[in-house]
């Protein structure tokens, strides 16, 4: 969160599988009802309704716009920025972003999204929030994560933006993004664990819980059982393969360029790909992307004197 003049810049990376700000990290999911739930740690009440924040998993969608989760899931994540720094009550224009190749399509139907409402009043983990949502900006994913740190990509860079439910690539020669060479592929990490599902089911006739999933591609491994720990590693290489066999197509040449690797993806390529670890750099801070859209939102308001 930055402050300029009397707002607050918010930047908010609205994943498949996580929602992130520049501090926080929650999962993507929510779940409305009419009545308070038995049980709800990340209860948000707003318009008389009642929404358990982090449950469930939203199901992939392209248009983040068509219901009203995503915005939901908005003030969640204000909230718990806003918390960190004991405010209550605040100005708050909104950094927002969508895969490269979908910014200019959707752009305007997203911010039209995120404005739908001036003033909101809500009540997050039994804290009650009034804020006034003076503005927003919808900036290209993957492209955020390294805005502030352009200056130093010399010669030629496949950027992957591995996310959920997408990855984007977009190639930078002397430190400026190449227009004509951005691609979105719906291949993020859940089309992993669904072939990983898919190979536990055909080989073992197991049907694996997705936190098992998780921790052998987070960290490699996991406390289970070698014959199916080995299944679960031979089907994300494979996905693993895949993804560079894509980089390929779209021109990623390892001798002539290097790789930069964002999103939570990154543990893939880190655990499961086969690279020259000097020629590729994986950044692990999953909020990395927010803060990009704070860092462009900020730079932009700067330059007009704050004016929106």
């Amino acid at each position: 969160m930055k402050t300029l003049y009397d707002y607050k810049i918010i930047g908010i990376d609205h994943g498949y599988g996580n929602m992130k700000t520049a501090n926080c990290c929650f999962q993507t999911g929510v779940i409305a009802s009419d009545t308070e739930p038995p049980f709800a740690n990340d209860l948000l009440i707003w318009n008389n309704k009642y929404y358990s924040i982090g449950v469930g998993h939203k199901e992939f969608t392209a248009d983040k716009f068509i219901d009203e989760d995503y915005y939901i899931l908005t003030l969640a994540a204000i909230a718990r920025e806003l918390n960190r720094e004991r405010i209550t009550e605040e100005k708050i224009f909104i950094a927002a972003g969508l895969p490269l190749t979908w910014v200019t399509r959707q752009k305007e139907e997203f911010t039209k999204y995120l404005l739908q409402h001036r003033t909101v009043d809500f009540n997050f983990r039994r804290t009650d929030y009034h804020i006034e949502i003076i503005g927003a900006d919808v900036f290209p994913q993957g492209f955020a994560a390294i805005s502030e740190r352009l200056g130093e990509f010399k010669g030629t860079t496949m950027l992957c933006d591995i996310g959920n439910g997408t990855m984007n690539l977009l190639k930078i020669s002397d430190r400026k993004p190449d227009m004509l060479n951005m691609f979105t592929e719906k291949y993020g990490v859940y089309q992993c664990t669904l072939a990983v599902r898919e190979a536990m089911m055909r080989e073992h006739h197991t049907n694996l819980d997705e936190s098992i999933i998780t921790e052998v591609l987070k960290k490699g491994t996991a406390d289970i059982d070698g014959e199916y720990l080995k299944t679960i590693i031979t089907a994300a290489k494979a996905y693993t393969a895949e993804i560079f066999r894509k980089l390929r197509e779209h021109d990623y040449n390892p001798k002539l360029m290097k790789l930069y690797v964002v999103g939570g993806g990154g543990c893939l390529i880190r655990n499961f790909g086969e690279y020259d670890k000097d020629r590729a750099f994986i950044n692990y801070d999953i909020c990395a992307t927010a803060k990009g859209y704070e860092y462009i939102a900020y730079t932009k308001l700067n330059k007009n004197g704050g004016e929106i």
